[in-house]
């Protein structure tokens, strides 16, 4: 029997898929890689010093053979799921995992830090991988590939591989609006164009390394997580709709950069994937997506 949790997996990871291929990304994919926090991590932080981890039980316990691989889900992630609708492997191995090596990496690899952000302040709360240093590990891959496959072969790997970015949400909620110092600096709609100006950069940064296709994942109802209506008991534990309205905010401020960008930039293929729609219809509606 299915677990609950996955016909809307399914349909997350479907929206996510078909609009890749709606928006013409070449069907050509050689490899995923992968840059973000806990949505896309596939088990980095278990080798960094953080508590931030989800090498324990309940995690896991639906992924092949039934352990936790430091995903923070019941089984594979939705980069998992993209590989292999891609037809590449049914999973994608942290960077940082000393079980891999660089010919496991060839067709993907994951260098996203649960707890991280677009903004470096954000990494810092929990100890985590800051966006930067997931780059700098992304450089260093690449010179691994050359050595491994040949400049010209790693070079055609690189250029035809999807490239996932997903992260956003610990920055308002495990920054902005938990400590003071951003706060003080920006109003919400100037962090959030400051969040929206490093992901500019970010992308780039990784075009001019060489990457054409790239998928930008907006926020979820981050109102909504658990957590947020949890510590919301005054208003019936619903949703904080002040925070699903930032992240709705912030969406619109990403496909707008996305716009922007695809015609700025020659040949990329970029796409904006917001997951925010169907989550929150998930969430207020769930009846309507089978029995929990």
């Amino acid at each position: 029997m299915a677990n609950s949790l996955s016909i809307p997996l399914i349909l997350i990871i479907s929206q996510l898929y078909l609009q890749i291929w709606f928006l013409k990304i070449d069907a050509k994919v050689t490899s995923i890689i992968v840059f973000g926090d806990s949505t896309v991590d596939s088990g980095n932080n278990n080798y960094l010093p953080t508590i931030l981890k989800s090498n324990f039980m309940p995690y896991g316990r639906d992924f092949d053979g039934g352990k936790p691989t430091g995903r923070f889900s019941n089984g594979r992630i939705p980069t998992d799921f993209i590989s292999e609708a891609f037809g590449l492997k049914e999973t994608v191995p942290a960077y940082s995992d000393p079980a891999y090596n660089i010919s496991d990496f060839a067709t993907g690899v994951c260098f996203a830090s649960a707890g991280t952000g677009y903004d470096n302040l954000t990494s810092r709360v929990l100890n985590v991988m800051p966006l930067w240093k997931e780059l700098e590990k992304y450089k260093e891959y690449r010179k691994r590939l050359k050595g491994y496959l040949g400049t010209n072969k790693a070079e055609e790997i690189l250029t035809h591989a999807l490239y996932i970015i997903s992260m956003g949400t610990n920055d308002f909620l495990e920054n902005y609006y938990l400590l003071p110092h951003r706060q003080l600096q920006y109003t919400v709609e100037e962090y959030q164009n400051f969040l929206t100006g490093i992901a500019r950069t970010f992308i780039k940064q990784i075009y001019k390394l060489g990457a054409r296709k790239i998928s930008l994942t907006g926020l979820p109802p981050m109102g909504c997580l658990p957590l947020e209506r949890t510590t919301n008991f005054l208003f019936g534990r619903d949703c904080i709709q002040k925070y699903n309205n930032v992240a709705k905010d912030f969406n619109n401020k990403l496909q707008a950069l996305v716009s922007t960008l695809s015609k700025e930039l020659y040949k990329l293929q970029l796409v904006f994937s917001n997951p925010y729609d169907i989550l929150y219809e998930i969430i207020q509606k769930p009846e309507s997506f089978g029995k929990f």
